[in-house]
């Protein structure tokens, strides 16, 4: 959508990172915030800064929640003058510590009264960090409440994506730029069938799970598109009988209503017959020979066990 007020928020030190990187893919004219108790976090010039503690030191907040919320309770006046006029959040954090389990849900809480959707983006610990899983798990709820759409990240399995890239996968995360990158040109621009803030309100309004999805490809292939998409290093979710989506399709100045129909039953295909679909689509001069989808899907029901592949 033009105009629309974006901010991207780095809670953490795995957040902040992801955060600056993704900020530096957007190409746009959007806000930075980072948000942490180690000040080794704070490299980006160009960024503000929200300082959780009088006394930084390496230690944060010691792996105590607790303490990271009160932090960010205690910045509540900065975060309002940061969030004056914000649309839409989009938080990056990693639980299982004291600021991403403790801070971040605080900071989407704030950013929700004040008016913003809250997209969350939160990295759950590696299954041999017993501890570290444990505090996420407490946590997550907490983010999830305070937000619009929460999206589990499976440190696990993006490691495992990243070495197949030969990366580094705190620093070299492709999957969460691109991810946070086709969101927000998702919002900045106009289509040929326009998308804006209140088509994204109405799906995330929907009660139940919800996830995004980022998928790019061959425009004549469909299913390789949603295989792409349903690739992300997400968990425990299912498309089944998911009952909102907001679908936008972005192509090059060859895309036909014939491709953009047969991408949209791909991924509606496992949704609720009665599910609510609003559907954007774009020309853009950078995709020639290829399209990118950006899914935003709500009304899921979680089942333990399930993966969306």
């Amino acid at each position: 959508m033009d105009g629309a007020q974006i901010l991207i928020a780095g809670v953490g030190g795995l957040g902040g990172a992801w955060a600056q990187r993704a900020h530096a893919k957007t190409g746009h004219d959007i806000d930075l915030v980072l948000i942490d108790a180690d000040e080794t976090t704070f490299a980006s010039p160009d960024a503000h800064v929200i300082r959780l503690g009088k006394d930084l030191d390496s230690a944060g907040c010691a792996a105590l929640p607790p303490l990271g919320e009160q932090r960010m309770r205690q910045a509540a006046g900065v975060s309002r003058t940061l969030l004056d006029g914000v649309e839409m959040v989009i938080l990056l954090t990693g639980l299982g510590g004291g600021t991403g389990t403790g801070a971040a849900p605080e900071f989407a809480r704030q950013a929700r009264l004040s008016g913003a959707i809250v997209i969350s983006i939160a990295a759950i610990p590696f299954e041999a960090q017993e501890a570290r899983l444990k505090v996420s798990k407490e946590g997550l709820p907490k983010l999830e409440a305070n937000s619009d759409v929460c999206v589990r990240l499976d440190l696990d399995r993006l490691a495992w994506q990243a070495r197949e890239r030969g990366t580094d996968w705190r620093l070299g995360a492709s999957w969460v730029e691109e991810f946070v990158d086709g969101l927000v040109r998702t919002l900045m621009r106009l289509g040929l069938i326009n998308l804006d803030m209140m088509d994204l309100k109405t799906i995330v309004g929907h009660s139940g799970g919800s996830t995004l999805m980022v998928g790019q490809g061959d425009p004549n292939d469909a299913n390789s598109l949603l295989e792409d998409a349903l690739s992300a290093p997400l968990a425990n979710l299912s498309l089944d009988g998911a009952k909102a989506c907001l679908l936008q399709i972005e192509g090059g100045p060859g895309m036909t209503v014939g491709q953009v129909g047969l991408i949209a039953d791909a991924f509606t295909a496992r949704f609720d017959e009665d599910a609510q679909v609003i559907l954007g689509a774009r020309v853009s001069d950078d995709l020639k020979g290829s399209i990118r989808v950006v899914a935003v899907v709500s009304g899921l029901e979680e089942k333990s066990g399930l993966s969306l592949v």
